[in-house]
């Protein structure tokens, strides 16, 4: 008998007098879909961004709300046209500094924390367009709100790079002043498509 064979010998032992649990109807792990993206927006706006919500027919006015005149960047596979924006084509780091705005889509919206996460498919672009400009205009889809954290990673491929945005870059310095924008977009704008 291997040593692994004996202690769970002792353990099975241990538990013959132990009554099963009462079994109880579990309750259904994922809420209403409306609560989950009404909670994917309080939470979203929690972290200081700014949630609009529109159709997907109003979609291309609400980004050109939410840019106002800022000049911006998009992938090459938004799936949208967006009225003066320049197509990353490999954009150098100092071309991305002189552009005000990004605007690209989510992989993923996590209702519980507020959390969208980028998996740079073409319609999010490569990591550098979503961090360098100072506003992020990110589109998610109601559909793509999930629930929590688990949830979100059974959908994503971790080979891929991934980005976790919750809110607008934020960091604090030794007496605890808050500062935005320093790793990242100084403002989040997320449009939430109904």
């Amino acid at each position: 008998m291997s040593a692994r064979d004996d202690i769970l010998g002792r353990v099975r032992a241990a538990l013959a007098d132990v009554s099963p649990a009462v079994s109880v109807p579990a309750a259904p792990r994922v809420p209403d879909r409306g609560d989950l993206v009404a909670l994917f927006d309080e939470r979203v706006a929690d972290y200081r961004a700014v949630v609009t919500r529109c159709t997907s027919d109003g979609l291309q006015e609400a980004v050109a709300a939410a840019l106002g005149p800022a000049r911006a960047v998009v992938p090459p596979g938004l799936g949208l046209e967006v009225a003066g924006a320049v197509v990353d084509d490999g954009l150098s780091s100092a071309e991305l500094d002189a552009i005000d705005a990004v605007v690209t889509r989510a992989a993923v919206g996590i209702a519980e924390t507020g959390t969208i996460v980028l998996d740079h498919q073409p319609d999010q672009g490569r990591r550098a367009i979503s961090l360098v400009p100072d506003l992020h205009v990110c589109i998610v889809d109601a559909s793509q709100v999930v629930a929590d954290v688990p949830d979100a990673i059974a959908l994503l491929d971790p080979a891929r790079p991934l980005t976790w945005i919750s809110g607008p870059s934020a960091t604090s310095d030794i007496e605890l002043d808050r500062v935005e924008g320093v790793h990242g977009p100084r403002t989040l704008h997320v449009l939430l498509v109904t």
